[in-house]
């Protein structure tokens, strides 16, 4: 069983504890419509030709263990607000990242900026919950749950006005992807079975598909080191939209890292 198996078979558990704890009929009166403010911020940046990087708050993974020892993650937020981030994105997955899905609220409490709920989706009641709190973007991973459940997910974001985020790793991921017509599509460079790291994956799953991506809304993810990296991605591509976590998080001063990349 690898890592993602795992985690799913926890999450179906945590849900279904959240679901006696939180009743849905009770998360449904504290629910918001969105707007769609997370792919707006993105083609913002676009329109400005600005790189959009989605800075991710994330105290630790299953590959790496804790990344930050003093994790705050609101003095996080507020660093990326501070250096331009377009949106950012907040692991609330307990037991492998130890996040928190409480972090989103914070964050919005102060910070007037998108923001991408970063988990494992794989019932619908999670995309109300993360509305309620207060999340813009959900990610569903393609390779984590099925074709019907991907629709369900979908149907109950566009109703919350709530963007989605279709994570894909390989060619046959796109494929499946590309059936569904309105979603942010992001490319992640990360190998979810030995959790390796390549920007090739990107480069090479963009130019099997480049006809079909023409007017989609694309994201690279993960494996970022600085400013030639986004130009490798840019100049191959044309993806203007960076999802970078490590690299942030790790770094010494936030503030000089996104000045590497910038």
């Amino acid at each position: 069983m690898n890592i993602l198996e795992k985690i799913i078979i926890d999450k179906k558990k945590e849900v279904e504890t959240d679901k006696i704890l939180y009743p849905l009929n009770e998360i449904k009166k504290c629910i918001s419509f969105k707007k769609n403010l997370f792919s707006q911020n993105l083609k913002k940046f676009k329109n400005n030709n600005i790189p959009a990087i989605i800075a991710e708050i994330k105290k630790a993974s299953p590959s790496k263990g804790i990344l930050v020892e003093n994790f705050n993650h609101l003095d996080i937020a507020g660093k990326y607000v501070e250096n331009n981030a377009a949106c950012l994105s907040v692991l609330t997955e307990k037991k492998y990242f130890l996040g928190n899905k409480k972090y989103i609220g914070d964050i919005k409490k102060k910070y007037n900026i998108p923001i991408l709920n970063k988990d494992f989706f794989i019932d619908t009641y999670q995309v109300y919950e993360a509305n309620k709190n207060g999340a813009d973007c959900i990610l569903i991973i393609i390779s984590a749950t099925s074709n019907e459940m991907i629709k369900s997910l979908i149907n109950v974001s566009l109703e919350l006005g709530m963007d989605y985020i279709l994570e894909v790793h390989n060619e046959k991921e796109m494929e499946i992807a590309l059936n569904f017509s309105g979603a942010i599509i992001g490319i992640n460079n990360r190998n979810l079975q030995n959790f390796e790291v390549s920007l090739d994956n990107t480069i090479r799953i963009f130019k099997e598909f480049e006809s079909s991506l023409k007017n989609k809304t694309l994201i690279s993810e993960s494996g970022f080191k600085d400013k030639n990296d986004l130009i490798k991605i840019k100049n191959e591509t044309g993806i203007n939209n960076y999802l970078i976590g490590e690299s942030l998080i790790k770094s010494d001063s936030i503030k000089e890292c996104f000045q590497k990349f910038i």
